[in-house]
């Protein structure tokens, strides 16, 4: 292939990445990869997610003190083995009942997050996939106390918005 075309490909077919990462209004987890061609399923989700990475953070991020887990309600968050998990570490999460399901603009991470990091990474080109986690990390760790204090606390506002309209589109009244 010539180097031409090497380079075209490249542009059709960017390095991407699978990624896991979690904000409160004083702190922010460490970025989990996935490896390429892993299927995020219960076993991995608590192994890997929860029990390698989550649960070291909030150990030591919080002391032993209070705090609350939201998280999207993918397949593997809401299996009965992931359910046993969360209620035996990680009390008081929000399980189905007490969040509405297909939520992103509810979850700061959605809201929010993930497009502020995406911007900061937008428009270059990395040769390779550990490039790329590179450039997240450093993008990750450039995240301030204040960005992520104003985001969570944003949440609050807008289930207020969401129960005023009934739970359909609320972004206009924020």
């Amino acid at each position: 292939m010539s180097p031409k075309r090497r380079l075209a490909h490249n542009r059709l077919f960017p390095k991407s990445v699978m990624v896991w990462a979690g904000i409160t209004a004083t702190g922010k987890t460490p970025l989990v990869f996935i490896e390429r061609n892993v299927k995020i399923n219960s076993e991995v989700y608590q192994k890997i997610v929860l029990m390698d990475n989550l649960l070291p953070w909030v150990t030591q991020h919080f002391a032993g003190g209070p705090f609350i887990l939201q998280q999207d309600w993918a397949p593997s968050h809401g299996s009965r083995s992931t359910l046993a998990v969360l209620e035996a570490h990680f009390p008081g999460f929000l399980d189905k009942n007490l969040w509405p399901a297909s939520s992103p603009d509810l979850n700061p991470m959605d809201f929010s997050v993930w497009g502020m990091l995406e911007g900061k990474i937008a428009g270059k080109v990395f040769a390779t996939v550990d490039d790329l986690k590179a450039a997240l990390e450093v993008a990750w760790a450039s995240i301030d106390d204040g960005y992520l204090r104003r985001t969570v606390n944003s949440v609050k506002k807008r289930l207020r918005a969401c129960v005023k309209a009934r739970g359909s589109n609320f972004e206009i009244l924020l």
